[in-house]
């Protein structure tokens, strides 16, 4: 062996042209390559143009791929709810009791199928609870709650490492809330639109994406700056056509309506990236702006938040401008992350350098703000929970409980499973809560199911709190007045 490797060197050639590992050797699969065959290998030198041939086969797979979950007619639906469905997950009442008052009250939607089995639409169970709840039990609860007079709640799900889940989370998060009653608007600020394509949406280029929200508020910042500007004999910034046009967008302009009846999307794609080249150019022309602010007034401004009971803010994998404003808007941050050393790492890094931009903002900020006799300013979270997802029992529990004592109260105290179902949902790309139970087995459906459901169980949970909280001092805010 040694005098054929000698031989090899010498001559450069591997007698067999071959990677030289066989499965009667022991030698690594990495010794012995034969450079002259190596390079035979080889195709020709790669220019710009190949890249472009690749990424119109990646939107022809990625367009083929998205649509395994679309009806035959080319459009993404909700498949329907069977009567155990319905009786088990979302409506508190039993089978037979669900006949008798669809029996009782034969305006009420009644489903389709033969027999006991009927399958009823979201929209049906909507009704449905609708009805339950002016009509049922007093001491059950047929629908989730919602305080009245408060706006809704803004959800961000953020780390700076891709891979960790946040998409996944944010969108069985949105479902989960979905087929809990909320009205639910979706807001993916991640250029590679991953959300978009489980939400089945449809966008064009940036300007159906949130980018012309960002460019309309910097545009009102530099239009009211040039009036200042212009009263004072000052020559105003310049005005180009992107702000003009900007100006005339809506949030409600983008909003584009989705498969399940109370999801409603701002879908991204590729082109939205040109925002964390963009927000850098108009805050040099205006230090003035404050960038971090934009999507938030964009929804305060225009009257979303108080359209909707929860808006779900999927970001991008950076710590970048359209990430900032994802977590300034937030009311709660959900940080997803794997039980494994290097997540772990990662998302402490991450929550470093979310207190070194917001602590920088707030020390810039409040120096003019304390020169000018104003108020302070502060970034406040109603709460932070850090999802342990893709959880393996058997081989993560260890460094589970690590992260666990490391985070302490911001750990979320379920860990989100692995199983089967999830990836074959994704496979669909799917949610788990889109899947036809019946492709399961009934038990596996239990658990992939349950996985899901505790997450949002313990998200609800801070959801409800924060808005109870909020209740509270708005009653002793107008009792006091």
């Amino acid at each position: 062996m040694y005098e054929k490797t000698k031989n090899i060197a010498k001559t450069g050639e591997h007698p067999t042209g071959t990677t030289p590992l066989s499965s009667k050797s022991d030698i690594p699969s990495y010794f012995n390559i034969d450079p002259k065959a190596a390079a035979g290998r080889l195709g020709d030198p790669i220019d710009t143009a190949r890249f472009a041939k690749a990424a119109a086969f990646g939107a022809k797979g990625r367009e083929d791929l998205a649509k395994r979950g679309y009806a035959p007619d080319g459009r993404k639906r909700l498949r329907k709810f069977s009567t155990w469905e319905v009786c088990r997950y979302l409506i508190p009442v039993a089978a037979a009791h669900l006949r008798r008052v669809l029996k009782a009250n034969p305006d009420l939607p009644q489903g389709t199928g033969e027999g006991n089995s009927k399958w009823f639409t979201l929209e049906e169970v909507l009704v449905l609870r609708d009805h339950f709840a002016a009509e049922g039990a007093a001491n059950k609860e047929y629908k989730s709650w919602r305080p009245e007079g408060l706006p809704a709640k803004v959800i961000s799900v953020a780390n700076f490492k891709g891979g960790v889940g946040k998409t996944s989370t944010a969108a069985h998060l949105s479902m989960s809330a979905a087929l809990d009653g909320y009205k639910v608007l979706v807001i993916d600020l991640d250029s590679q639109g991953s959300m978009t394509s489980i939400m089945g949406g449809q966008v064009e280029d940036e300007w159906s994406t949130a980018f012309p929200l960002l460019a309309k508020d910097f545009a009102q910042h530099l239009k009211a700056e040039n009036e200042v500007r212009a009263a004072k004999g000052q020559p105003p910034h310049p005005f180009d056509e992107t702000l003009s046009e900007a100006l005339e967008v809506s949030p409600r302009n983008l909003i584009q309506s989705t498969h399940w009846p109370n999801i409603d999307l701002i879908g991204a794609q590729l082109n939205l990236y040109w925002a964390e080249f963009q927000v850098p150019v108009w805050r040099l022309q205006s230090r003035s702006w404050p960038l971090w602010d934009a999507l938030t007034n964009a929804l305060d401004s225009e009257g979303i938040l108080d359209d909707y009971d929860i808006i779900f803010l999927d970001t991008p994998p950076a710590l970048g401008y359209l990430t900032i404003n994802a977590l300034a808007a937030a009311d709660i941050l959900i940080v997803p992350l794997g039980a494994s050393f290097l997540e772990f790492d990662s998302t402490g890094r991450f929550f470093d350098m979310l207190y070194s931009t917001f602590a920088s903002i707030e020390d810039g900020e409040n120096r003019a703000r304390r020169r000018d006799g104003l108020p302070e300013m502060k970034f406040e979270w109603d709460a932070v929970r850090a999802l342990i997802t893709r959880f393996d029992a058997s081989q993560q529990t260890d460094m589970a409980n690590i992260i666990q004592a490391y985070f302490g109260d911001f750990m979320a105290t379920y860990r989100q499973d692995t199983t089967a179902m999830v990836g074959q949902a994704g496979e669909e790309v799917n949610g788990i809560y889109e899947a036809d139970y019946r492709a399961f087995n009934r038990d596996t459906y239990v658990r992939g199911r349950e996985t899901f459901d505790r997450t949002w169980a313990e998200i609800k949970e801070v959801l409800l709190g924060t808005w109870w909280r909020d209740q509270q001092m708005m009653e002793k805010d107008q009792n006091d007045g």
